[in-house]
């Protein structure tokens, strides 16, 4: 029996089986085999041969973010059926907001490889691809599936682009082809310290009651990974799944957007209903609909700041900001610059939000967190 009719056996299982406190046990043990055949299907084991095929993505830009966009399903005839009659128009919006020429055309799957755009925002450049759409069973490699989603696994933000004329429908089937391979939307690593140790036995401690799941699940799971001997310290209530998670080692935490398109095809109480919804986003590309307010979305997910350098005697260079993470420092901002200036800097002069004494300077050390649109002058030794 192979990977995937291992993993289809164990889903129809857990498909079966009640969910109660009395099955709380065996499901736990079910969704750690799951998680460990998955794990075996994305990294099989090398063998000698020529190469695969992948898209070659060089990310030389800050940020970078994806589209996920055309959804397939598995119909009652176990064929691939298209989900949507025409294509969405990921193409165009990437032609719209980048300048690129991406093909499209009035049908699905147009887009057969990476293609790859620059947004400029405010002095800033956001990288951003249009990839293939995903099919159900991409995370079994269909339809170039493990491509795509590998490629995804580099973005610092997804864009899941969804038909407003459709159910929801698309949208759970993009979420349960991504999180099978590891891709955690919208969500936070958990608060759990995991520690391997050769000697000593398994140590557990839990800061907070746990109420999805239990020290003898969690015993359990470390032995099916074959892990007798580590520190385990859990520091809010977690699921089954995120422990494994943990385990694993490998999930990526990406904030996503779900952008709605052709919302000039249905009514006004659900364009309203639809931009409430939780990380949701309305659009339509065709009319160039609020395609200005997802730029700036795609900056405020991507968490960055910019930075204007200024020198001494001259007027600050606002043409070429520093694209910096949120919470970046004084030495970070030296070590974007030139890897010479921490060694010996003296101090810097900050004016901005973080300037205690904006609108003037303020003398600050190499630990100063600065913030978005600061103006930084440094002097060294």
């Amino acid at each position: 029996m192979g990977v995937v009719e291992k993993i289809k056996e164990i889903e129809e299982e857990m498909a079966r089986t009640q969910k109660n406190k009395a099955t709380e046990y065996h499901l736990g043990l079910l969704k750690a085999k799951l998680a460990r055949y998955r794990q075996q299907l994305l990294e099989p084991p090398t063998k000698s041969g020529p190469a695969g095929t992948g898209f070659d993505v060089q990310k030389r830009l800050v940020m970078n973010c994806f589209n996920r966009f055309p959804i397939c399903w598995k119909g009652e005839s176990r064929k691939y059926h298209i989900l949507h009659p025409t294509t969405l128009p990921q193409s165009t919006l990437l032609s719209k907001l980048t300048h690129t020429q991406s093909e499209t055309a009035a049908y699905e799957f147009t887009t057969l490889t990476a293609i790859p755009g620059v947004i400029e925002y405010k002095g800033a450049r956001i990288q951003l691809l249009d990839l293939p759409g995903i099919v159900e069973g991409a995370s079994q490699g269909r339809g170039r599936g493990r491509q795509v989603v590998s490629t995804a696994k580099t973005a610092d933000v997804i864009l899941i682009m969804l038909d407003a004329t459709k159910s929801d429908e698309q949208r759970k089937l993009l979420e349960y082809e991504l999180d099978a391979v590891g891709i955690r939307l919208n969500k936070s690593k958990p608060d759990v310290v995991f520690k391997k140790k050769t000697t000593g036995g398994i140590t557990f401690n839990a800061t907070v009651k746990l109420t999805k799941t239990d020290e003898k699940t969690i015993r359990t799971i470390l032995a099916g990974y074959k892990l007798h001997n580590c520190d385990v310290m859990i520091r809010e209530d977690i699921t089954t799944d995120e422990f494994i998670d943990v385990l694993i080692g490998n999930r990526k935490y990406i904030p996503c957007v779900y952008v709605y398109n052709k919302i000039d095809s249905i009514s006004l109480e659900q364009v309203d209903k639809t931009a409430r919804s939780s990380q949701s986003l309305v659009i339509s590309c065709e009319m160039g609909l609020n395609l200005d307010y997802l730029v700036d979305r795609i900056w405020e997910e991507l968490r960055m700041v910019k930075i204007y350098t200024k020198k001494r005697g001259a007027h600050p260079d606002l043409d070429d900001p520093v694209c910096l993470r949120k919470g970046s420092t004084i030495e970070i901002v030296c070590n974007s610059i030139h890897r010479s200036l921490a060694p010996n800097f003296r101090y810097a002069l900050v004016w901005g939000r973080s300037s205690k004494f904006s609108p003037h300077a303020q003398k600050v050390s190499l630990a100063h967190v600065v913030q978005d649109e600061d103006v930084v002058s440094i002097f060294t030794k």
